[in-house]
């Protein structure tokens, strides 16, 4: 974060430019003629006014009031049909925009590595994705082209004034630049703030979408309250900071009625005199008025748009903080190609931390030979995960090597490896839709005898046989529709049908009863055949069949071999798997 930190203001601006206005440069430029032919048509009504008075009534022209009359008619018919063209042009491409970000978004977040994840809110990234976003739309769209416009206006319109009453146009230019200074001044300050709000926000929706995902345990703890409580103490937090932005920008705008006034007000005095003593006809105090309003009225106008460009920006700083973090397959050390993979597994002397000073693993080293099963087992907290998400490349050592077919894992590409991956996890998460969607989850491409192969391998079929719509029985927001049982199933079935070369079952069979595990534990083994196979298992029953048992405790190994020849030894595995036969 503290790279980003350092571009913030130039780095959005010149992000701005090179990434979202120069791609769009045609549009942009063809925005900027239409609100220059817009701007130029606007100031024939106030420009007609000086003939209107001082030529048409004086001299009862009615010639000349004709054409006068087809001038500002076909002036507000091009104002209208250009204003329109503008509107629909840009903000229809200011929506593209926005989608395209929120891609952009998304992608290169869900290439960051699992540890970003780990100490990031689901909530915030959504916000971040979502929200972040939204003010950038004020680029493309109107914002930016009226702004563009407004000045074009204002300076016309100083020109104007300039060649009425010089004099005039002096006072008007004081209390401009007073304005100038201290909205400059402003928006400087609201920077920050609207930078906030996003930072806010994403932590509110961050909140709410834990508690919308874990409302069983709210109810089952009676915490409606307390979430309540939260909830309500996160939306004052934006409140207070949409209070102060809001008390600025309308200062700003307050400040700007004001200092305009004082200025017409002086005008009005100024030129009623100039009148009385002949140096000014009506007609031109008439259309220095006018003039003035159009002068005054951009410059009001602009004091908003500098707000929502000021959010625009903000919004940009806080996308550069993600964008600026390093993916996943951006790491330059990953170089190596894997062609002929095998499935050979080593650990050398890796030892890991979450965080500084509170080391996981300890100079952990074993090896899996391919096809062969290592099963980790110990008490909670001992490390087990960590060497699992260590040999899925979901966390990189600190010290010592990972090897895969005797190469440094840490300097092959991700996807070759990952390509060759399959995982049950823990908590088996599925995805809202249909349980055939989700076994297609890890290879959408598998064909229907595949699927059902996988279906019945798992025994799926067991349980989708008594649903009406079978397969295409949507599961809800994380399979909540099925049993615990159910959606582990599901869970493994989505691994048979990836048919991966190495495998990590993280409690695959933690959530079956006793019935189920039974029909399913034939076709882990069928499943596992052939294949490296990293199991984690509380139910030591579950593993008797290992190739290899790593006893794992405080981060090290402490004892490794079969089952019976740990049992023999009656050491730490052989207390753990008496104590469960007990129980």
């Amino acid at each position: 974060m503290d790279k980003s930190k350092k571009t913030m203001p130039q780095g959005s601006i010149r992000h701005a430019f090179k990434n979202i206005i120069w791609p769009r440069k045609k549009l942009v430029l063809f925005g900027l003629l239409l609100i220059l032919i817009n701007r130029a048509a606007g100031l024939v009504l106030p420009g007609s006014t000086k003939y209107l008075i001082d030529n048409v009534i004086a001299e009862n022209d009615l010639n000349m009031l004709k054409w006068l009359v087809i001038i500002v008619g076909a002036a507000l018919l091009v104002q209208s049909v250009t204003s329109f063209s503008l509107t629909r042009l840009l903000s229809v491409e200011a929506q593209h925009l926005i989608s395209e970000l929120r891609s952009q978004m998304q992608q290169h977040i869900i290439y960051l590595p699992l540890r970003f994840f780990d100490n990031t809110k689901s909530g915030e990234l959504v916000s971040r994705i979502m929200s972040d976003v939204e003010g950038v739309r004020n680029l493309i769209g109107t914002g930016l082209v009226q702004l563009f416009g407004g000045m074009l206006t204002a300076l016309a319109s100083l020109f104007l004034l300039i060649s009425i009453s010089p004099m005039m146009t002096l006072y008007t230019i004081v209390p401009l630049l007073i304005f100038g200074v201290i909205s400059l001044r402003a928006f400087g300050y609201i920077r920050p703030i609207f930078r906030k709000r996003g930072q806010i926000n994403a932590e509110v929706t961050g909140r709410l979408t834990e508690s919308l995902a874990g409302i069983r345990v709210i109810k089952g703890f009676n915490a409606e309250k307390h979430e309540i409580k939260t909830f309500a103490a996160g939306v004052d937090r934006v409140f207070q900071n949409v209070k102060t932005t809001l008390t600025t920008t309308s200062f700003v705008t307050s400040l700007a009625t004001l200092l305009m006034g004082i200025a017409s007000i002086t005008i009005m005095g100024v030129g009623g005199s100039m009148i009385m003593n002949g140096e000014m006809t009506v007609g031109d105090f008439f259309a220095f008025t006018l003039y003035l309003g159009f002068l005054i009225a951009p410059i009001v106008q602009m004091s908003n748009i500098g707000s929502q460009l000021t959010e625009a920006f903000a919004g940009l700083d806080r996308m550069e903080e993600i964008l600026s973090l390093e993916k996943e397959e951006d790491d330059p050390k990953r170089t190596v190609s894997l062609r002929d993979f095998i499935g050979q597994v080593d650990f050398e002397n890796v030892s890991f931390s979450y965080e500084a000073g509170k080391q996981i693993l300890h100079d952990v080293s074993f090896s899996a030979a391919p096809g062969s099963v290592t099963a980790l087992v110990g008490s909670s907290g001992s490390g087990k995960t960590t060497i699992a998400g260590l040999a899925a490349s979901f966390l990189i050592p600190e010290k010592g090597v990972i090897k895969i077919d005797s190469i440094d894992l840490s300097t092959v590409k991700i996807n070759d490896y990952r390509r060759h991956l399959g995982v049950v996890l823990q908590d088996d998460f599925l995805f809202e839709g249909t349980i055939r969607e989700n076994i297609l989850f890890g290879r959408p491409d598998a064909g229907e005898e595949e699927l059902h192969e996988a279906v019945a391998a798992a025994y799926v079929k067991e349980f989708t046989d008594r649903f009406e719509d079978g397969l295409e029985t949507r599961i809800g927001e994380r399979g909540v529709k099925l049993s615990g049982g159910q959606r582990q199933r599901v869970a493994i079935a989505r691994a048979i049908l990836a048919d991966p070369k190495i495998l990590i079952l993280d409690e695959a069979t933690s959530n079956l009863d006793t019935e189920s595990e039974r029909y399913i534990q034939s076709s882990l083994d069928r499943l596992m055949g052939g294949r490296t196979t990293f199991v984690i298992a509380h139910r030591l029953s579950t593993i008797r069949k290992a190739d290899k048992i790593l006893v794992i405790e405080e981060g090290r190994i402490v004892e490794r071999g079969k089952h019976d020849e740990l049992i023999k030894k009656e050491g730490r595995y052989f207390q753990l798997y008496t104590y469960q036969a007990r129980i």
